[in-house]
């Protein structure tokens, strides 16, 4: 599965990279603004990459087609998850990792960063990365195939930095869900700065900032 990109450089000679991975519907625009509004100017020039998903039917929505990393199955989002659809959005992006790293960036440099759908992903996928990345960024999102990583995780990533942020107002991935994922993941010791806002299934100007705070720290 080969994914379309939209690529943003901040300047000349990109000295890391960002991969953003949008939620279930969006496509690669979606992030656009958002990375627009983060001064990193101190890091030096950023190459930001932001694929779009395949398109496909997503059962808990009729079967309607839409951009999606993974099929949806029901409200319970971590039932009967769609393991072989994230396998196989899991490869994809090892593949833009990969071509980063073949254009000259470090995986010590990029960050994997995702919303919703696509926070899942970054988390499946930085996780697992065998080279130790830059950071895991994700937004109103969860930790899906969380009984196989113990078995899967990357040693080489066991103290990556992980920036997760929620809306305390939810009602798409609710808070509890998010937040049973980050004692999760604290448990298994991965360094996990959580956020929370008074927002919903959104993101706002201070998850923003807050966003630029992380991602300045943690590609020094």
């Amino acid at each position: 599965m080969s994914l379309q990109v939209l690529e943003a450089q901040t300047g000349e000679h990109p000295v890391a990279s960002v991969i953003i991975l949008h939620g279930l519907g969006a496509d690669g625009r979606d992030f656009v603004p958002v990375a627009e509004q983060m001064d990193l100017s101190s890091v030096g020039a950023l190459r930001y990459i932001f694929p779009s998903a395949p398109v496909m039917p997503i059962t808990i929505n009729g079967g309607y087609a839409m951009p999606a990393w993974y099929d949806i199955m029901g409200a319970e989002i971590t039932q009967r998850q769609d393991e072989a659809g994230m396998r196989r959005s899991q490869a994809a992006i090892e593949v833009l990792i990969a071509r980063e790293k073949a254009r000259g960036i470090p995986a010590s440099r990029i960050v994997l960063a995702g919303f919703s759908q696509g926070c899942a992903m970054a988390l499946m996928v930085g996780l697992r990365h065998p080279e130790r990345l830059a950071g895991v960024m994700g937004l109103s999102g969860y930790l899906p195939l969380a009984d196989k990583l113990a078995a899967e995780h990357s040693p080489a990533n066991a103290d990556v930095p992980i920036f997760m942020a929620h809306g305390r107002h939810d009602s798409v991935v609710l808070l509890d869900r998010a937040s049973a994922s980050r004692d999760f993941l604290q448990a298994q010791g991965y360094a996990v700065q959580w956020h929370e806002y008074a927002m919903e299934h959104s993101v706002c100007a201070q998850e923003i900032e807050d966003m630029r705070t992380w991602l300045a720290q943690v590609l020094a």
